[in-house]
């Protein structure tokens, strides 16, 4: 089958598009013929998380496609089934942090780029109806980070005023969209005019540059949750903006790991900070839920044929996207 192959030199420079031996799926275990899957940031960062020396390594977490075979022992699914895949492996009941094992799709095993995938048939979920296989195949790892950072982690509630800087990803689009449909208030900063027009289109309160006072901008309102995971370039400002009390959760440092706070301001002003990341299989099942009875449905950037994977890459790492990017994944 064909695919998207990371091996041998570290970074862009190790992908190619090339034939690889298919897989056949063992006892509990289902294989996929996909339709598309999407890109993420996290795609970018298995690149250099996957060493030289490692075995050649099929890039991709989010897909969407067609039950094709089913191993020894599964039950509840067919061949011929209609699906979308949950990217987060071992992580079943909702709970405070991932356990101990949890991986995700895509490292250390193979992922969504390429013609087929086998994985645990517990991961392959029944697709949304009132989605196309594009929408399908860019949602899951986004809106699934985007669900837990809302509600499980932020305790979004109808009313609050929500802070989401740097929009224009997959995972900042969700979550306009969420805490929209939720009842929110909803703020967001960028800096790209483009970008905070289509926020306003998407339903956004408000949208500022990302450069200006923020303070300002927002005419001294003060947040009850920022969803902050840009990083060190944002980290204090978002912190500026919290009313005595709110809350900050962070998933993301695209801009820098490592920041250093005011700890007397923190803690006088009795702030939360929590962290998360992805999502239980749970949340994944109430997301979905939540995505259909809101009709709600992925912001799609580009859609690219698999193998223009350089094209897609690119345009990913220089943040020129508005939502998802997707790869159509040929017959």
């Amino acid at each position: 089958m064909k695919a998207v192959v990371h091996e041998k030199v570290s970074g862009m420079e190790g992908l190619t598009y090339r034939e690889i031996e298919e897989i056949q799926p063992k006892a509990g275990e289902v294989r996929i013929r996909l339709k598309t899957a999407g890109l993420n940031h996290r795609d970018l960062f298995v690149l250099t998380r996957h060493k030289p020396t490692d075995p050649p390594l099929i890039v991709g977490s989010d897909g969407a496609g067609v039950v094709e075979a089913i191993g020894e022992g599964v039950e509840g699914i067919q061949a011929g089934e209609e699906v979308i895949i949950n990217p987060g492996l071992g992580w079943q009941k909702n709970s405070e942090a991932p356990p101990v094992g949890f991986e995700i799709v895509g490292l250390p095993d193979h992922g969504t780029f390429a013609e087929k995938i086998v994985l645990p048939a517990e991961n392959a979920v029944r697709k949304p109806a009132h989605l196309t296989w594009e929408e399908a195949g860019v949602l899951s790892l986004a809106a699934l980070t985007a669900y837990r950072a809302l509600f499980t982690r932020g305790k979004i509630q109808k009313g609050m005023k929500v802070l989401i800087p740097g929009i224009g990803g997959g995972v900042a689009t969700f979550l306009l969209q969420f805490a929209k449909a939720a009842g929110a208030v909803v703020y967001v900063t960028s800096r790209s005019e483009e970008k905070a027009k289509k926020a306003l289109e998407l339903g956004a309160d408000k949208a500022i540059d990302s450069n200006e006072d923020w303070h300002k901008a927002l005419d001294g309102e003060k947040m009850d949750l920022v969803i902050e995971c840009v990083g060190a370039a944002t980290f204090n400002k978002s912190l500026e903006q919290l009313r005595p009390g709110g809350t900050i959760v962070t998933f993301g440092a695209s801009t820098g790991d490592e920041v250093t706070i005011n700890l007397r301001t923190f803690f006088y002003g009795q702030f939360n900070l929590l962290g998360s990341t992805m999502g239980s299989a749970e949340e994944y099942e109430e997301m979905l839920k939540f995505v259909e009875m809101h009709e709600l449905k992925p912001i799609i950037d580009t859609v690219y044929p698999l193998s223009e994977f350089e094209q897609a890459f690119k345009r990913l790492e220089e943040a020129e996207q508005l939502g998802k990017i997707c790869f159509s994944i040929p017959e």
